[in-house]
């Protein structure tokens, strides 16, 4: 009887450890489950934990490590042959998201489209999923200076999450950034006040949440904040933060 790696347990671990903002034992206990994984010849476990790595090390800024494991990870939707399920498709974005993180958006675009095709032909048009998809692609559209396709599907994604009060904030932000991105930041200025107080509204609404998700969308939208000078909110954000990481 063939061996296999305890998925749920393994994810069920690394979501305790990204909760505490323990990014060293999360990488330290992915890394030896890719080990034990690989040898037992479990390519869905391999595939599953070399994307939960290469995303780990592209919010350490790790781009050699990030940029190994999506490739292992690309090898492995070729080598299993599940090229249009939604497994690759989820590598494809999570790939594209390195790629993009590390100034490649060039390279991103192509896994992006593979994506979205897959996620479009067999999700829900209200998955969470498919406004990740158009929230990553439109960052890197924006990188590109494409920006009526990077609005577009910023607009999709905004409709995608109507239920997701955090992540639509994030996006109001990364609107702002093309904004800025596009215009500079005189002449978008009236449209990132507009975006930013949208931005701040929404993370309101939900300041009483206690999940690890939240606290990774306060600290991430926090620095947003603090550049366009909202310098009290971004404390505000961080306190948000401190208190769901240490449980107070």
């Amino acid at each position: 009887m063939n061996r296999t790696v305890p998925t749920d347990r393994v994810v069920q671990k690394l979501d305790e450890y990204l909760s505490k903002n323990d990014y060293a034992a999360a990488k330290t206990h992915l890394l030896y489950w890719l080990s034990e994984a690989e040898s037992v010849g479990d390519g869905r476990a391999a595939l599953l934990i070399n994307n939960e790595l290469m995303g780990l090390c592209r919010k350490l800024g790790e781009k050699n490590e990030a940029l190994s494991f999506a490739k292992s990870a690309l090898d492995l939707v070729e080598k299993m042959s599940i090229q249009n399920n939604i497994g690759a498709a989820t590598t494809y974005l999570n790939s594209a998201t390195v790629y993009k993180a590390f100034g490649m958006a060039d390279s991103a675009i192509p896994l992006f489209e593979k994506a979205q095709m897959i996620y479009e032909q067999n999700l829900l048009p209200s998955d969470d999923r498919l406004g990740g998809l158009y929230n990553n692609m439109a960052l890197a559209f924006v990188d590109l200076r494409r920006f009526e396709e990077a609005d577009s599907l910023y607009k999709k994604a905004i409709s995608v999450m109507q239920n997701k009060q955090p992540e639509q904030a994030i996006t109001y932000l990364n609107m702002a950034s093309a904004a800025e991105a596009q215009f500079g930041l005189e002449g978008a200025e009236q449209m990132i006040s507009a975006l930013v107080q949208k931005a701040m509204e929404l993370l309101d609404n939900c300041k009483n949440q206690t999940d690890g998700n939240y606290a990774f969308v306060c600290e991430k939208c926090a620095t947003v904040f603090g550049y366009y000078g909202y310098f009290a909110y971004e404390n505000e954000l961080k306190e948000r933060c401190r208190r769901i990481y240490e449980g107070t």
